[in-house]
């Protein structure tokens, strides 16, 4: 009998992820033996009969169960990008598992007690930063995890976490069963009126292959988007939008009404349960805003700034569709249509212009050329390391000197069996153990618009991957939080790479979506995919001016996506909540623009908080901009390709992970505390 290859150390090149010889039958043996063997080590550092000491308890804990660490992050790395009902079966199975065994771990009375005699004793010891910082991380993620509980207590806490496990799994599962069950095809040819060719193009392809007539389109986003934006149906508009806006919102088997309701209220009992007011209290200790109050001040002081802007620009809006088409009501289904629409008109910009100058082949070079020019990093595709889909990339990525700085993943388009969105994430942490530097694996996930095949027997391409400005943005996005990934340059797993506050973790991706806007760095990738033509300056000059259009609207909508979140987490009576809709409505009162509609709710498909790790998190990208305005102002100040500039951010930012408090790192950076002022000008929210 073969022996499970995910319980034996990986004899592939660079130690990667043997994604070929995975077997899913291999998972759940492979997470039990994984969860053995680490408890098997946890034993070894609980039982120790020599005095706790940093080396023997602290770093002993942050290295055990890697393997485990491994086996769980190519698992549910796969359940994010290439699931199947198997996989989501096993994931149902897994997650309890491994809720009890970190319940094991923070709930060991005599693990604990290591702990606290060294944490006790921490000022007498000769302790680096990154080791005070491992040790206050792991004294409190056991005392805010139950470790000070008394035994019935910790009982319950296992319980919570155990439904919890299982609820956000089926939240998500559910988000993508209805984004997968959702079609639209249409046959007559009038009804894309407006739309432009490659999505036509797109929706006929998608369509043959899934042997239909017609032009089919998803709630998918490279199918979503430019129906939105460009198609002249109204009717066929508010058809998607209305699928979109009321996916897990059905009453029917797949509705999330009721995993929303449990789910916030075990948080609150959880946080109880630890001695916290509420779920946001206990999340947001271990942030840099600390409070529910803050959160809820810095998202109000933006509200401030942000609503009278996005309420004229709302009603020029109203006025622009009443002159073009003589709408009497704008509804959600216009907003991007007549959006773009007024965009042209203002800046004689259209996406369609741009595209074929956002070559997906071209973005990617470009944006290895920024992390060359900042970073001196260097990217070579290899195709010896292995990989769960046909379509994902791979990269080696060295220094100037040769040395491996990290393996790299790219997978852009969408498939069934992934879910919507963009994100980065890791098959490996970098960490330095017995003096060896083990690099990084780092991926990124995209949903971009496919290359469209011509009908000859579907072998050439007729048309490449065009990204539209906000897909180049989202790349360039998400490849900063891969540049934090593979960067990372500390000596324990867990305080690597974007192992750091959640409100300080997108610092590096938001930053770096500055170079899209910049002439400099445009000129290094955006050329014609058809003539080699470099992009036009007065084009450059126009994404420029653009960039605040409408950015009272986006500001509101992010402030009212982060009020939200707030309003499920920073609640004291969550359980007296029997209405989601009704709640939400409540919460977006003051951030309401468009009339509401009965048939949506946001709730139900927000998996950044119900899913994810985003709960009481969402206004950490509005925080994060504050810090990248005023970051990114420093690099202007010097010049965006300055390499005293991007030495410093590389040197204190993107290397150093969680090993010291954000606000410290940011300060060695720029020499400052942040000020709001940057992203305030950059928004046109207040004048230069």
């Amino acid at each position: 009998m073969t022996k499970n290859i995910l319980i034996k150390p990986f004899e592939t090149t660079y130690n990667s992820a043997p994604f070929s010889k995975i077997k899913n039958d291999d998972f759940l043996p492979a997470f039990k033996q994984a969860i053995a063997d680490a408890k098997f080590e946890i034993d070894a550092i609980t039982n120790n009969d020599i005095a706790p000491t940093f080396k023997n308890t602290i770093e002993a804990l942050d290295f055990a169960g890697e393997q485990l660490d491994r086996i769980s992050s190519i698992f549910f790395n796969l359940n994010s990008a290439e699931t199947n009902d198997t996989i989501q079966k096993i994931a149902q199975e897994i997650s309890p598992l491994l809720s009890e065994f970190n319940n094991d771990i923070t709930l060991n009375e005599d693990l604990f007690k290591r702990i606290k005699t060294i944490y006790n004793s921490k000022d007498s010891l000769d302790l680096t930063v990154e080791q005070q910082t491992l040790l206050d991380k792991r004294y409190k993620s056991f005392s805010r995890n139950g470790a000070n509980l008394p035994k019935d207590k910790k009982q319950e806490l296992r319980d919570i976490d155990k439904q919890l496990s299982q609820l956000t799994l089926k939240f998500g599962e559910n988000v993508l069963a209805e984004t997968n069950a959702f079609e639209m095809l249409i046959n007559n040819e009038d009804d894309l009126s407006g739309l432009p060719e490659g999505a036509k193009e797109a929706a006929k392809q998608l369509a043959e292959s899934r042997k239909k007539e017609g032009w089919l389109f998803t709630l998918d986003y490279p199918s979503y988007v430019p129906f939105m934006t460009y198609a002249d149906n109204r009717e066929l508009r508010k058809k998607l939008a209305l699928a979109a806006g009321s996916k897990a919102f059905k009453g029917d088997a797949l509705d999330n009404q009721d995993n929303i309701l449990q789910i916030v209220t075990l948080r609150f009992q959880r946080a109880n349960l630890l001695g916290y007011k509420t779920h946001a209290h206990f999340v947001l200790e271990e942030r840099m805003a600390k409070t529910p109050e803050t959160v809820e001040s810095f998202l109000n002081e933006l509200l401030e700034k942000a609503k009278p802007a996005a309420e004229k620009e709302f009603k020029n809006l109203e006025k622009f569709a009443k002159e073009l088409d003589n709408i009497d009501r704008l509804e959600k289904w216009d907003g991007s249509y007549y959006s773009e629409k007024l965009k042209q008109k203002l800046f004689s910009l259209d996406d369609e212009k741009l595209k074929p100058y956002f070559k997906l082949e071209n973005v990617i070079n470009g944006v290895f050329t920024v992390a060359k020019k900042l970073f001196d990093l260097n990217f070579e595709e290899i195709d010896t390391i292995d990989k769960y889909h046909k379509d994902v990339l791979t990269y080696k990525v060295t220094n100037n000197d040769g040395d491996l700085i990290s393996l790299f993943y790219a997978d852009f388009f969408p498939r069934a069996g992934k879910r919507n969105g963009a994100w980065m994430t890791s098959y490996k942490p970098q960490s330095i153990k017995n003096g060896i530097n083990d690099r990084p694996h780092v991926s990124i996930v995209c949903n971009f618009t496919k290359p469209v095949l011509s009908a000859d027997e579907g072998a050439t391409k007729s048309k490449p991957s065009l990204l539209t400005f906000n897909e180049v943005t989202t790349l360039f996005h998400e490849f900063g939080h891969a540049l934090h990934g593979m960067l990372a340059n500390t000596t324990y797993p867990s305080l690597s790479g974007t192992s750091v506050f959640w409100d300080f973790v997108e610092l590096p991706s938001q930053v770096l979506e500055n170079w899209c806007y910049e002439k400099e760095a445009l000129e290094l990738f955006a050329t014609h995919y058809e003539t080699g033509e470099v992009i036009p300056m007065d084009l450059v000059e126009k994404i420029k001016e653009s960039a605040t259009f409408h950015e009272g609207m986006q500001t509101l909508r992010q402030i009212s996506f982060g009020l939200l979140d707030m309003s499920w987490h920073a609640n004291e009576a969550p359980d007296t909540i029997k209405s989601v809709k009704a709640h939400e409505t409540k919460a977006f009162k003051n951030t309401t623009l468009y009339p509401e509609v009965p048939e949506n709710c946001m709730s139900t498909a927000f998996s950044h908080i119900f899913q994810g790790g985003y709960s009481s998190g969402y206004y950490s990208y509005k925080w994060a901009e504050v810090l990248d305005a005023d970051a990114f102002e420093y690099f202007k100040e010097a010049g965006i390709f300055d390499k005293t500039v991007a030495s410093k951010f590389k040197d204190n930012v993107l290397s150093q992970g969680g090993t010291e408090n954000p606000m410290t790192l940011y300060k060695r950076f720029r020499g400052q505390a942040p000020k709001p002022e940057a992203l305030l000008k950059r928004a046109g929210l207040i004048k230069s």
